[in-house]
């Protein structure tokens, strides 16, 4: 996604102050939930007293709850929680969320320290976790409503781009990839722009030259400009720019030409008034894919306890409903180039691989890197139900506990597959490839090979525990629910 930094934050967005007041409400209603009901779990209907040191705090633990909630909501407001700059999208609405609660937290112990208050332990410890466990599920329920919102184009900025025709165009397919991320482009300038022209492969209108920026934010309805990379775009017109720009319902937002990387790698610093924007470089070794590696072992170790059950179950119905052995072992390429052999449940015939390429010939697809068959006529009965589910992957399990693969990371792929890959494809080989991964929960079979590769290196330029946490989450939710674009 490309980077957004805002240069007028502090200006309301129309459809921001109503959303705002609806996650107050929400708010007071799961802090008045989880901290009453703390108290009443903990100490019953009585009223409860705590004592201290001073003779008039004897108070009731009723008194203490209500302080907690109005303190809780105050801090919540304090760290911008319900911001438009945060909501909808991304882990910074959570973060300050998070954030918030703990220096709380921190500040009931504290006090309670120096005035030596007799609060109950478990009280606080099981309010202020539940509470923010609680409040994260809130906001997220509310951010499923909030995207469904832009996908129709509501709730959004109303974006007019300004800048070189193909930076325009590459910005504004972007953002129309990914709506909910709450911009909407509207209209756009452009050096050679003539007016009733749209931009290339897109329904936006060009509504002038780049000079008619502050004319056409007005003529179309935009409320926010986007700057973009061009040569007639200097420092000096974009402050110009700005200076024209109501601070009150308009805003600047500067978009540098920074594609697939992710917020945590990216650092803005302020040198000589200039805003200069770090990018740390991914690292492909050391302590953080060590933690990785415990991950996939332990991660790998319970699953196949778990499951153990059901992968005997699978194992029977492959042997059972086709001829052939249960497992189908394929060699696939992993980290550094380096070749494996990938295990799965058989969900095809016997020899299914001598007739890959005269299909891939029949469909007219043998030269593309991306080895799929549409309605492949080799998949057996219950093949179907397996790779519906991704039931047919489980036993790669083993495969990520000996250490070729990790739970997630990017798509393995052929030798083939790999022979037609260019400079920036093979940087997927930098990682060792996944049982899941975006591509698993981004559209799996639905996927061209161009979003399949975008996928892949974001995942590889960009790599988190935390995305990992993220990722396996969605993929319970694939394997589950998985749609029309898994088969």
């Amino acid at each position: 996604m490309v980077t957004l930094t805002s240069r007028q934050t502090t200006a309301a967005v129309p459809w921001a102050k109503n959303y705002a007041r609806r996650l107050v409400i929400t708010d007071i209603l799961v802090l008045i939930w989880v901290v009453f009901g703390v108290q009443i779990a903990w100490f019953g209907f009585d009223s409860a007293a705590l004592s201290g040191s001073v003779a008039d705090l004897a108070i009731g633990y009723t008194a203490v709850s209500l302080a907690i909630i109005v303190a809780w909501l105050v801090v919540l407001a304090i760290y911008d929680t319900r911001d438009h700059r945060y909501v909808g999208t991304g882990s910074a609405e959570y973060r300050r969320i998070v954030d918030a609660s703990i220096r709380l937290f921190a500040f009931v112990a504290i006090v309670a320290y120096v005035f030596k208050i007799d609060l109950a332990r478990g009280y606080i410890f099981i309010a202020f976790p539940l509470g923010i466990l609680v409040l994260m599920l809130s906001r997220w329920i509310w951010r499923q409503w909030l995207n469904a919102q832009r996908q129709g184009g509501r709730f959004s900025a109303q974006v007019l781009l300004v800048g070189s025709r193909p930076s325009v165009e590459h910005l504004a397919g972007e953002l129309a990839r990914h709506p909910e991320e709450g911009y909407r482009v509207v209209a756009a300038c452009v050096p050679d722009g003539i007016i009733g022209d749209t931009l290339a492969g897109m329904n936006v209108p060009i509504v002038g030259r780049i000079p008619d920026a502050l004319k056409a934010l007005n003529s179309s309805g935009a409320d926010t400009v986007a700057v973009t990379s061009s040569e007639e775009l200097g420092a000096q017109a974009v402050r110009e720019l700005s200076w024209g720009l109501d601070g009150s319902r308009q805003h600047l937002i500067v978009a540098p030409s920074l594609t697939q990387i992710n917020g945590p790698r990216i650092h803005t610093r302020p040198v000589a008034g200039l805003p200069l924007i770090h990018v740390e470089m991914p690292r492909y070794e050391g302590s953080t894919h060590l933690l990785k590696r415990t991950f996939d072992v332990v991660g790998s170790t319970l699953l196949i306890t778990l499951l153990s059950p059901v992968l005997l179950v699978l194992a029977l119905l492959v042997k059972l409903t086709s001829a052939g052995p249960v497992f189908y072992r394929q060699e696939r390429i992993g980290q550094n180039g380096e070749p494996f052999r990938m295990l799965k449940f058989r969900s095809m015939r016997v020899n299914a691989d001598d007739e890959l390429q005269a299909l891939l010939a029949r469909q007219g697809t043998s030269g593309q890197p991306l080895f799929k068959v549409e309605n492949d006529p080799r998949v057996t009965s219950i093949g179907h139900f397996l790779r519906k589910h991704s039931l047919d992957e489980f036993p790669q399990l083993f495969n990520v506990l000996k250490g070729s693969m990790s739970l997630v990371g990017p798509r393995p792929q052929r030798e083939g597959e790999v022979a037609m890959y260019d400079d920036a494809a093979r940087r997927r080989l930098l990682l060792k490839p996944g049982m899941s991964g975006l591509w698993q929960v981004g559209g799996r079979s639905s996927l061209g090979w161009e979003d399949a590769i975008r996928l892949d290196l974001y995942y590889v330029e960009n790599w988190s525990m935390t995305g990992d946490l993220v990722i396996l989450w969605r993929t319970v939710k694939a394997v589950l629910q998985p749609g029309g674009d898994a088969h």
